[in-house]
């Protein structure tokens, strides 16, 4: 019966934010994304993106970073632990930005934006359950070196940490991007 208990329990405590560890060391994934219904964004970089919002941007990044390192914890906003969508709401909070507390809410929010018009500010929304119907996971794009997006966000295993999207585990989970600044 114990053991049955904690089985139900250990479920219950990973519903949100879970992230288990798959290698792929071997093989090469290129993010094959969907193009939304919308109206496509024009690629933008930060040469070209209006000054104001590069530099809240980065502002919000410098504040995201600041928490490199911090514990995981379901539902927690503050350097003791947080969760993913935690660590987001905090940073743009921060920086008087208004976004939703839970990741698959979150990403309802902003303009849909194709993987190759990625860049500093943007959100990136995973599913990391495989019978999962519903986003659980969101990172914050902290810079973009060609293919390579770096992203911040909170593992349960590792906490907060920068993460590469094209990481074997991450480009299979990732779903979308969304661009809220």
């Amino acid at each position: 019966m114990f053991r049955k208990l904690s089985y139900i329990f250990l479920i219950l405590l990973m519903t949100n934010c879970v992230v288990k560890k798959k290698t792929t060391y071997g093989k090469e994934r290129k993010v094959t994304v969907e193009a939304s219904a919308e109206k496509e964004i024009p690629k933008e970089t930060d040469s070209n993106r209006p000054k104001r919002i590069t530099l809240k941007a980065d502002g919000i990044i410098n504040t995201a970073l600041t928490f490199s390192g911090v514990k995981y914890k379901y539902g927690g906003t503050t350097r003791k632990g947080m969760d993913c969508s935690g660590l987001l709401y905090v940073a743009f909070k921060e920086h008087h930005v208004a976004i939703p507390r839970v990741s698959y809410v979150m990403a309802n929010e902003g303009k849909r934006i194709k993987i190759k018009n990625v860049t500093k500010g943007d959100l990136l929304f995973f599913k990391t359950t495989k019978k999962g119907k519903r986003i659980n996971h969101v990172g914050l794009v902290v810079a973009v070196k060609g293919n390579d997006i770096k992203f911040i966000h909170a593992t349960s295993s590792r906490g907060v940490i920068v993460s590469s999207l094209r990481e074997g585990y991450w480009n299979y989970a990732f779903v979308k991007a969304t661009r809220v600044l």
